[in-house]
């Protein structure tokens, strides 16, 4: 009984193509496309962009992006004790942002 187990486990983790990995038993969602796509793209890595583009929709990777690039200000804001639009101007290379009177 164990022999077969083994077996059948040795199997899966060596099927061609498989790293053994969980992530090869499905696919990809939009955050770890987003995810990969940004590294890659903070990278310089067009292979890995595209490899990751092609995981979901374009809408769905543009909103995975989207909301990682709010975490990420997020975070940041909160690490630095400064407010998120500070942290995203100054992350754009922008001038601090005027107070408007309404």
């Amino acid at each position: 009984m164990f022999d077969r187990f083994r077996t059948s486990f040795t199997r899966l983790l060596t099927t061609p193509g498989s790293d053994g990995g969980a992530r090869d038993r499905r696919a990809p969602n939009l955050f770890e496309a987003a995810a990969t796509y940004v590294a890659a793209c903070a990278d310089d890595d067009r292979d890995g962009m595209d490899e990751a583009a092609t995981w979901v929709s374009p809408e769905a990777l543009s909103y995975g992006v989207s909301e990682l690039a709010c975490r990420a200000v997020i975070t940041l804001a909160r690490e630095r004790g400064e407010s998120p639009q500070a942290v995203a101007r100054s992350l754009l290379g922008l001038p601090a942002s005027r107070t408007t009177g309404a």
